[in-house]
């Protein structure tokens, strides 16, 4: 279990902060500032980038979010799944539904030469 703190100050400081030049299209803008952002959570080890906005500070807060988001998922347990059985008069009503069903599709058939 994987706890952060509620301040994003605060999990900033728990991170280690890289910037760097993205890339794809966005032609001279993109290739001169270094808006990217790369945060690596030192504690747990989880590594998220974003590098969708012009701006850095932007950038970092999307990271900051989907970071919280990863430690989220990582974070879930799903529940325990409790076994059940079906009741004995459950599985009477079956067995009569399949016998008249059985019943009903006898009667569809071809009689056979020797009847």
């Amino acid at each position: 279990m994987i706890k952060l703190p509620e301040s994003d100050e605060a999990l900033l400081r728990e991170c280690e902060v890289e910037t760097f030049r993205s890339s794809g299209p966005g032609g001279q803008h993109v290739n001169k500032t270094e808006s990217a952002v790369r945060l690596r959570h030192l504690p747990s080890g989880v590594v998220v980038t974003s590098q969708q906005e012009r701006s850095q500070h932007r950038n970092k807060a999307i990271c900051l979010e989907k970071l919280r988001e990863k430690i989220e998922r990582l974070n879930y347990r799903p529940p325990k799944r409790v076994p059940t059985r079906k009741s004995r008069s459950a599985k009477n009503r079956t067995l009569e539904e399949k016998s008249r069903r059985s019943r009903v599709k006898r009667l569809r058939a071809k009689p056979s030469r020797d009847e």
